[in-house]
């Protein structure tokens, strides 16, 4: 049979995001009654995508039968990209990845860099992962600059594309395809498999080259009016007549991010601060190597993430302000600095905001590591599933 049954796809959507559930649990999460889901799960485990998968403990009566999808049926190839750097991983139901992570250096700004030259790394990568085509039923790509979700359309980067980098992707891989912006895809990889599963309104910050922001209000992604909402980095915030990336003076980025920070580093290298930060072999600083020696204690790594933390408290407090959020998730490429953020960033919240607003705030790490971005593209393909064309071509067991 063809895996065609759009009542499936609720039901697909709840086992990817929820893991092992009952039928009853499935049902209060879609919605559905709990026939119908029965009805749906019974298809499914035909079809070879979903199998029982024990008894869940129960205090008196009889135990509830446990559901899962098998986690080899399909495969989602996610792509992470920021400004510099791409990381390519496939991952299955069960959100595992089943392949090494690809990464490499593929430079945004560059003219060099094309729409071509990233679906050649997308099939260069399928085609050496051996995985077997029929199996992968699309591409997530989570990516900076502003996305049109609904379009398609990167407005900022990719502009060789034509009429949108989500259809050209598409049409020259086979699969189709959905983008997001990195920061949203960061909050949507929280809101499934992070700390937002047990809050409603929460801001994730995406410590990058820029300060990304997503955010989760009423438990879910809120986009703004053109769906651009989150560009945290271009707060004006400060009087310095710095340029900053997007071509106006005094946003948060010139003041804290991690282009800045490893600017920072390079300087006090070269005027011979003390330090266990080095250069590399053409003369630059890797954020990597600040972030280790940073929480090994070095001096000036701690300072400089110091620094940029209290300028981003300062913003976070305005925002704070208006969204009175109940948790604030650091995460991000400069969230392997890990708690070192903590500290200034709640000092400027505690300067700056009113205390009232602080009452039940609190500032965390991510638990999803420095490959939440990837977690949140593969996320971002579920999340759509009803609209995986790919899927009707796929071949499931009788």
């Amino acid at each position: 049979m063809l895996l065609e049954n759009i009542n499936h796809l609720p039901v697909i959507k709840a086992l990817y995001f929820n893991g092992t559930v009952s039928c009853a649990e499935i049902s209060k999460i879609t919605g559905s009654s709990i026939p119908n889901v029965s009805k749906n799960l019974t298809e499914l485990i035909e079809a070879g995508i979903v199998a029982e998968n024990g008894f869940a403990s129960s205090k008196g009566g009889r135990k509830p039968l446990l559901y899962a999808l098998i986690p080899d049926r399909f495969y989602i190839v996610s792509v992470a990209i920021d400004q510099f750097y791409t990381k390519i991983g496939i991952v299955n139901l069960d959100n595992e990845f089943i392949t090494e992570i690809e990464g490499f250096e593929f430079n945004l700004y560059a003219p060099s860099t094309t729409s071509d030259g990233l679906v050649n790394k997308i099939n260069g990568f399928i085609n050496n992962s051996n995985i077997d085509k029929n199996r992968i039923c699309a591409i997530g790509i989570s990516l900076p600059g502003f996305v049109d979700v609904e379009k398609g359309i990167n407005k900022t980067f990719f502009k060789d594309a034509g009429e949108g980098l989500r259809d050209y992707i598409a049409e020259n891989t086979g699969f189709s395809t959905f983008i997001d912006n990195d920061s949203s895809a960061i909050a949507l990889a929280e809101l499934k498999f992070g700390i937002g599963r047990e809050k409603k309104e929460m801001m994730v910050l995406n410590i990058s080259w820029g300060i990304g922001l997503g955010m989760i209000v009423n438990g879910e992604i809120f986009r703004g009016f053109s769906g651009f909402a989150g560009e945290f980095s271009h707060i004006p915030l400060f009087k310095n007549e710095k340029i900053c990336s997007c071509g106006k003076r005094g946003c948060l980025e010139t003041e804290a991010s991690l282009i800045l920070i490893q600017q920072q580093a390079k300087e006090a290298i070269e005027e011979k601060q003390p330090t266990r930060i080095s250069l590399d072999k053409n003369g630059n600083v890797a954020i990597k190597s600040i972030m280790t020696e940073a929480k090994n204690g070095d001096a000036l790594a701690i300072k400089l993430i110091s620094n940029a933390g209290y300028q981003i408290g300062r913003a976070l407090a305005v925002l704070v302000h208006i969204m009175n959020p109940q948790t604030i998730v650091l995460s991000g490429k400069g969230g392997e600095a890990g708690k070192l953020w903590l500290a200034p960033i709640q000092q400027a919240l505690n300067e700056l905001c009113i205390p009232v607003l602080l009452d039940d705030i609190e500032v965390v790490v991510s638990t999803l590591g420095n490959n939440a971005q990837l977690i949140g593209g593969a996320a971002l393909v579920i999340e759509n599933i009803d609209q995986i064309s790919s899927l009707n071509a796929i071949q499931v067991h009788n």
